[in-house]
């Protein structure tokens, strides 16, 4: 044939050089290499399995197991066993970042349930329930201005040390700083001052 000589190794050589070896070593497996149809029978399953309770137990267990250390997780940090939601290096930041902070947002939920409750107290012709609703929302005004505030400087913090920006991470960071610190989930892993390098 063109191109091929003949006195050039194939590539059937090695594996018999190989088989040759195994051969003068000598029985040092101990048993027969398996067929090949015994091999595929041990690996074949059944779509649907014989004992169905046991696989629905089985089932069971292995969800609450990941539910347990999805749990466990949330309480401290860490990322493998974390919500999607909540895994990655900038959404870390963010949540060290809103942690380390103190935000008027905790408390806005505070002050609307005390709003509701003086609303009901107060009579509805009242001069004074006008002013608690001024109130209210100059409280809310504030909340919005420290939000806006919190973003921009979580934005520059994650542009500084990852560069791009994933999609959703300010938002996560605002989101979470709208929240009781005690209720946060993840839970914080840092003290208020204590920010992210």
């Amino acid at each position: 044939m063109f191109g091929r000589k003949k006195d050039e190794p194939s590539a059937q050589d090695p594996v018999d050089q190989l088989a040759a070896d195994a051969a003068v070593k000598g029985a040092g497996k101990g048993a027969p290499t398996p067929k090949r149809k015994e091999q595929e029978a041990a690996r074949k399953r059944p779509l649907v399995p014989t004992d169905r309770k046991a696989s629905k137990e089985a089932e069971r267990i292995a969800v609450q197991d990941q539910r347990q250390k999805m749990r466990q997780a949330l309480d401290t940090g860490d990322e493998k066993y974390l919500p999607l939601r909540d895994k990655g290096p900038q959404k870390r930041f963010a949540r060290d970042y809103v942690d380390a902070r103190f935000s008027l947002g905790e408390y806005l939920m505070f002050g609307a349930l005390l709003f509701v409750v003086i609303s009901f107290v107060i009579p509805s012709g009242s001069n004074a329930l006008g002013y608690i609703l001024i109130g209210f929302w100059v409280m809310f005004l504030a909340v919005f201005a420290d939000v806006f505030i919190l973003s921009r400087k979580l934005r520059k913090g994650l542009t500084q040390k990852f560069g791009d920006i994933e999609r959703g991470t300010v938002w996560y960071g605002s989101m979470r700083s709208l929240q009781f610190r005690r209720l946060r989930l993840p839970k914080p892993q840092v003290q208020r001052g204590q920010y992210p390098a």
